[in-house]
């Protein structure tokens, strides 16, 4: 089980979204942090300016980085802006 820590501007970007999708992002969140092996789910990123994994909800994605047992969650947004 891995434990999900945000960084500050991952803690902005999920504030700014609508809280039903909110809530459903951070589900999710739950639900793959849960597993043993969490980055079964997650999109292995080439360019490392972002983060290194991506884990795709819905319309939204989530860029985290892995430091030991903790999902270090870096951005969260919409797909059309996530990578700019």
């Amino acid at each position: 089980m891995y434990v999900i820590a945000f960084t500050e501007r991952g803690y902005k970007d999920l504030k700014k979204i609508s809280p039903e999708i909110r809530k459903r992002i951070v589900n999710k969140m739950a639900f793959f942090s849960a597993q043993a092996y969490p980055l079964h789910f997650a999109e292995y990123l080439i360019n490392f300016e972002i983060g290194q994994y991506r884990f795709r909800i819905g319309d939204y994605r989530v860029i985290c980085d892995v430091e030991g047992g903790e999902l270090l969650i870096l951005r969260v947004g919409h797909r059309r802006e996530i990578y700019r």
